[in-house]
């Protein structure tokens, strides 16, 4: 909305132009959205469920009885930052729409006096990432154009042409599992939170550096994304939202973002790798988080469905096991898993974007 009426208030107000600059935009959207979360958040924590805890999880016993589903306060500001500063496209408010009702559905689980099962999660999960795959699909402006849609991988030069089934497909799994493993790495203080975040502005930065600048893009051989620096207001619209949250969520944590905020982060998280055009670059901006929350997932499939027993001795997710056996603190396991994130980020940003 401010980029549109950046234009009229530019006749009257010559400085207003500069509203209709990306990176002032992007900047505005950054600190409205921190400052926003960092003050209006405790402010609700009475209006907040109560941490329930968790069985046979090391220092749940810590988190129980705070307040939880802090996700429904941030994504909240960040729907209204994204409609206010971000000029939409239908696939974008879309997508925000349903940010909004994945964070939604997290938080009735959170204030639920009883945890909804897993195979209820699993549902309603699966119908959002099918709902947001089909929308990525048919609102992507190439298929709007009556063009094929393709996506560029590590290695080649060329993009390759997917059909509508196989995106789908992709975009479902991903979805799915970018949600749940951020969900299962919400268990430290900060740490969920820190490896999302680390996650958001590596993202942001490929959309409006290097897909969304037309130059840059044709140097490191990737397709150019035309809407790439709105798909970066966006993504840093929602990491100044969650840096508010994270200054009340650093160890000791005065709040929680419960599934209301693991989950909505998730599906932005994964929307924005479909969006990119390349499924790789979940590995790049999410692969602790993966490892942590995935291997889980992995273990607790093959056993229950297979009767296939793995990782027997590996307690998950993995910052249980780190906490329980190696003995580390919460804070060894925030700043090692951030410090193995970001040096997994650099290296496969170098793998993916230069060996082409």
């Amino acid at each position: 909305m401010l980029f549109h009426l950046a234009t009229y208030l530019a006749t009257f107000f010559g400085p207003a132009r500069l509203l209709k600059s990306y990176a002032v935009l992007i900047t505005l959207a950054l600190y409205l959205g921190f400052f926003i979360s960092y003050f209006f958040l405790p402010k609700l924590y009475p209006k907040l469920p109560r941490d329930r805890g968790r069985d046979f999880t090391p220092g749940s016993e810590a988190a129980k009885g705070k307040p939880t589903g802090g996700g429904a306060v941030f994504i909240s500001i960040f729907v209204i930052i994204a409609f206010f500063f971000v000029p939409l496209t239908a696939l974008q408010i879309a997508i925000v729409i349903l940010t909004w009702i994945t964070m939604i559905l997290g938080f009735l689980d959170d204030k639920s006096s009883l945890p909804w099962g897993e195979y209820r999660k699993a549902l309603f999960d699966l119908l959002i990432c099918l709902v947001a795959s089909f929308i990525l699909y048919h609102l992507n402006p190439k298929v709007l154009n009556g063009e094929a849609l393709h996506i560029w991988l590590p290695f080649f030069t060329q993009a390759f042409a997917i059909p509508q089934w196989l995106f789908i497909l992709l975009s479902t799994i991903i979805l799915w599992v970018s949600i749940n493993t951020t969900n299962c790495t919400d268990g430290v203080d900060g740490l969920s939170s820190t490896l999302a975040l680390i996650a958001l502005i590596t993202m942001g930065i490929i959309f409006y550096f290097i897909i969304g600048h037309k130059d840059i893009s044709a140097y490191l051989l990737v397709p150019h994304l035309k809407d790439g620096a709105s798909w970066a207001i966006l993504t840093f619209a929602l990491s100044g939202v969650l840096m508010g949250y994270l200054w009340h969520n650093a160890f000791p944590s005065k709040v929680l973002m419960g599934d209301a905020g693991s989950r909505a982060l998730g599906f932005y998280i994964g929307t924005s790798v479909i969006v990119s055009g390349n499924p790789f670059l979940l590995l790049a901006t999410s692969s602790i988080i993966l490892l942590n929350g995935g291997m889980g997932l992995l273990k607790v499939f093959l056993l229950r469905f297979f009767k296939v027993r793995l990782f027997q001795n590996i307690r998950f997710p993995l910052h249980d096991h780190m906490k329980s056996s190696r003995q580390w603190s919460s804070t060894q396991v925030l700043v090692k898993f951030m410090i193995l994130q970001i040096l997994i980020t650099i290296a496969m940003l170098g793998l993916i974007f230069k060996v082409r």
